[in-house]
């Protein structure tokens, strides 16, 4: 897999995570939702101002019937009444008045000869009393109106709605023209209030149909727009998991058309250029490889010259000319640098070109160490805290390419004594599953914005120093290397003092080597 299609499965698994997090917030949901509530406030609306207009309807029309009918029950009856009618006149008058078609209680109240106040009612409503009626509105009633141009009479019709143990009542009183017996009037409205509560009931029903139906075709909704999105959402998914061949379907001319066609042309342009880069980076890396080649053939006839010059220059006799020994020195040292950096160069390539394989091995880690250090006359500049019997199934060899770099990088750069450590890490069972092998130094430590490129290919700490005797690929190696086993190496600086690089590879990598060997098999 080239670095283009690795960094395009990254962004995709980041994306991933991403929708997962979405499907909270779903836009189906929000889209019913909204639908809903739109529905629900135009229907509740609808419903409230049609229940208000039925009701003022209603109460008006049956309040004018009744109050036009008790006014001229009270022209009719009331009027023919004496001054100062006796108790049994009030009474038959009331009740007469009561027959009429509006069917309404009444109640009658004037003074005597005598002067002595009497009422009467027509029997109806429980006995209809003045106490029944509001003192308000037997002010108003009994309150004389100056006769003028405007104003032709002095008495005037009041009513007044009244509300008694939940049920709604109409209260009206007035004056005859002429002055002397006052009439009151009590109707029941409970007819009006029931039919009332039934439109109410009817209009509740309606807003419930209407916030179904308009969740319905929400939905229907949603599914026409959202699928073309959700379309286009599996089509980014496949794009990001490399699939660089994923087109969508356009049909239509609308937006979500348009969304289309501008995806298919950037997954065109994206496929275009990750193909370029691709070729680019394989052209790259068989350069490298084809150059590493090429370079071993003549490297190898100046190995054999200057491994002669130097027996040369290690002779007792002295037979090498003082003038050219420091040049002889040079072209040994620069000559096993150029193989160092030539045998680097080609381990990158087989990383690069996946084809670098693991030989297992059963071996003692601190036997291991001990053998990397001797080998490269250490064994006074590193102290060494392991104990022997932790054994490990890994590749001996790249194991001890790892050891190499870090003790290598740590005595360059931090300085003597190194200290190299070793245990083990236990997994969830309680099993050692891991080995842990943790290189210090006691140098001043890596810089903070160093830290996070130690492991970049040819990565030069100072810019002012680009030339080294390293090739800046010991640690990218190592890094490779504990990858190919399954590991890790970390860097960081130890609160003491010096940097730390740790170590960590499992214990078996059996299963991870078969694993790769079946990958790597056609």
């Amino acid at each position: 897999m080239t670095q283009a299609q690795g960094g395009v499965r990254g962004w995709a698994a980041a994306r991933k995570g991403h929708l997962s997090r979405l499907r909270f917030t779903s836009l189906r949901l929000r889209l019913v939702v909204v639908f809903g509530l739109v529905a629900l406030t135009a229907a509740v609306s609808a419903s409230g101002i049609a229940y208000w207009l039925n009701r003022e309807a209603v109460l008006t029309r049956t309040q004018d019937a009744v109050l036009r009918d008790f006014q001229q029950e009270m022209q009719n009856r009331a009027g023919l009444l004496r001054a100062h009618p006796e108790q049994y006149e009030l009474q038959r008058t009331a009740r007469e008045m009561a027959t009429s078609s509006q069917r309404f209680s009444v109640l009658l109240v004037a003074q005597d000869s005598d002067g002595t106040d009497i009422s009467a009612n027509s029997g109806a409503l429980n006995g209809f009393s003045l106490q029944d009626v509001p003192k308000s509105l037997r002010t108003a009633v009994n309150e004389e109106q100056k006769v003028d141009s405007h104003n032709k009479y002095a008495y005037h019709l009041y009513w007044q709605r009244v509300v008694e143990d939940g049920t709604p009542y109409l209260v009206a009183g007035t004056k005859v023209i002429n002055g002397g017996t006052t009439g009151y009037m009590l109707k029941s409205l409970e007819p009006e209030a029931k039919d009332l509560n039934s439109l109410a009931w009817s209009l509740g029903i309606a807003t419930g149909l209407a916030l179904i139906g308009s969740a319905l075709l929400a939905q229907a909704a949603a599914t026409t727009v959202l699928k073309p999105v959700h379309r286009l959402g599996v089509a980014a998914r496949r794009l990001g998991e490399g699939k660089l061949d994923t087109r969508l379907r356009v049909s239509g001319t609308d937006e979500l058309a348009d969304l289309s066609r501008t995806f298919n042309d950037a997954a065109e342009a994206l496929e275009k250029r990750v193909d370029d880069m691709a070729a680019r980076d394989d052209a790259s890396r068989r350069f490298v490889a084809d150059m590493s080649h090429e370079l071993r053939t003549p490297l190898t006839a100046i190995t054999a010259v200057t491994e002669i010059l130097e027996e040369e220059l290690e002779a007792e006799s002295g037979s090498m000319d003082p003038m050219i020994e420091p040049a002889v020195r040079l072209v040994v040292s620069e000559t096993r640098r150029l193989n160092d950096l030539v045998e680097n160069l080609m381990e990158v390539t087989r990383f690069d070109a996946g084809t670098a394989r693991l030989v297992l091995d059963d071996v003692d880690v601190a036997d291991q160490i001990t053998a990397c250090i001797d080998a490269r006359a250490w064994l006074d500049a590193v102290d060494l805290d392991a104990e022997r019997g932790i054994h490990a199934r890994l590749d001996p060899r790249r194991l001890d390419v790892i050891l190499a770099n870090l003790i290598g990088n740590a005595l360059k750069h931090g300085g003597s004594p190194v200290r190299v450590a070793v245990r083990t890490a236990d997994a969830e069972g309680g099993e050692a599953a891991e080995v842990v092998i943790e290189v210090r130094d006691h140098g001043p430590g890596i810089p903070e914005d160093v830290l996070p490129h130690v492991f970049d290919r040819f990565y030069k700490a100072s810019a002012s120093r680009p030339r080294s005797e390293g090739s800046g690929l010991g640690l990218s190696i190592a890094l490779e290397n504990a990858h190919i086993h399954g590991g890790e190496i970390t860097a960081a600086n130890s609160p003491e003092g010096g940097a730390v690089f740790t170590l960590r590879l499992p214990r078996d990598v059996s299963e991870l080597a078969q694993e790769g060997e079946e990958k790597k098999s056609p």
